[in-house]
C-alpha cells in the first residue's frame, strides 16, 4: 500500500468510528414524545430506558415539568427517551400503572417498571434517578 492507500484507510475507519458514535443518538429523539394505550408496550420495549410522564392539561405540576422534561429530553439523548402520556385521552396503561395522582412518572428499564415519582420534581432528582438506572 502507498501512502494515499494509508490515508484513506484511516478516513474509513475515522468515519465507521463516528458512524457507530453518532447511531444511539440517530435513533432516540431530541425531545418528549407521546404516547398513548396503542404504542405504549412497543415503546418501552424498544428503548432500553424510557420515561413516562403521565400528565393532563388541566394540570398545573404537570405543566411545570414540561421544561424540565424537555431539558433531560435533550441532555440524555441517546440514552433515555421521555415519553407522554395524556391520562385524559389513554385510560388503559394509567389504570394498569394505577396512576391516580398526576404527573406520575415510571422509569421503564427494558420494558420493566423500575422507579416511580409522583408529583412535580426538580431536574436534579430526575438525574439522580436516570443516573441510578442506566448501567
Amino acid at each position: 500500500m502507498n501512502k494515499d492507500d494509508d490515508e484513506n484507510v484511516e478516513k474509513i475507519k475515522k468515519k465507521m468510528v463516528e458512524d457507530i458514535m453518532s447511531k444511539n443518538e440517530e435513533n432516540y429523539p431530541d425531545g418528549p414524545i407521546k404516547v398513548n394505550d396503542d404504542d405504549f408496550q412497543e415503546t418501552i420495549e424498544k428503548y432500553p430506558l424510557v420515561l413516562v410522564d403521565f400528565w393532563a392539561d388541566w394540570c398545573g405540576p404537570c405543566k411545570m415539568m414540561e421544561p424540565v422534561l424537555e431539558d433531560l429530553a435533550q441532555e440524555y439523548q441517546g440514552e433515555i427517551v421521555i415519553a407522554k402520556m395524556n391520562v385524559d385521552n389513554n385510560r388503559k396503561v394509567p389504570n394498569q400503572f394505577g396512576v391516580s395522582s398526576i404527573p406520575t412518572m415510571v422509569l421503564f428499564k427494558d420494558g420493566e417498571s423500575v422507579e416511580r415519582m409522583v408529583g412535580a420534581l426538580q431536574k436534579e432528582q430526575l438525574k439522580q434517578k436516570f443516573e441510578e438506572n442506566m448501567s
